[in-house]
């Protein structure tokens, strides 16, 4: 389960400013995001990249042919990008 929830960062603990459901003692990971910081999760420069490539496309491709390329994927998208990135 995913939840987005504000919190206030006082004395040394995050207080949420919303109910939780969570059980008592329940481990969770938290992502901090300063939200005074514009909310700037997107990668600029890959959305400029992404730009630049597709205003110079001749042909947009179909559906079909999208997927039929996607489904030459061996394994998981997800497993793709990371090994791309080398995360892995």
């Amino acid at each position: 389960m995913i939840q987005q929830v504000d919190a206030v960062y006082e004395n040394g603990v995050l207080r949420p400013l919303a109910p939780l459901t969570l059980q008592e003692s329940q481990r969770v990971r938290i992502t901090i995001v300063d939200s005074g910081a514009g909310q700037e999760l997107l990668d600029k420069e890959l959305i400029e990249r992404a730009r630049t490539e597709v205003s110079a496309m001749t042909e947009i491709p179909t559906i079909e042919e999208v997927r039929a390329l996607l489904s030459t994927i061996p394994g998981s998208m997800a497993e793709a990008v990371s090994a791309e990135r080398g995360e892995y």
